[in-house]
């Protein structure tokens, strides 16, 4: 049986590098990428109408859970 050490990441808004929720960070550190690249994303999304990232973030912040301290 072969064992693989991959690093598994959790979905969560994390406690300290949070602008307004911490959905565009938590979201920018499980994909692996800066959460500069998350927030213009984000931006991007409020401009036809503000309605579908508002939803997108709403529902992000809803289901992500805070980052647990160790």
């Amino acid at each position: 049986m072969m064992t693989s050490n991959k690093e598994y990441r959790k979905l969560e808004r994390p406690l300290n590098d949070r602008r307004f929720l911490g959905v565009c960070a938590g979201l920018a550190n499980f994909l692996g990428i800066s959460p500069f690249w998350a927030r213009i994303a984000l931006v991007a999304a409020l401009i036809p109408g503000g309605v579908p990232g508002i939803l997108i973030y709403l529902i992000g912040w809803i289901i992500m859970p805070n980052e647990r301290r160790a």
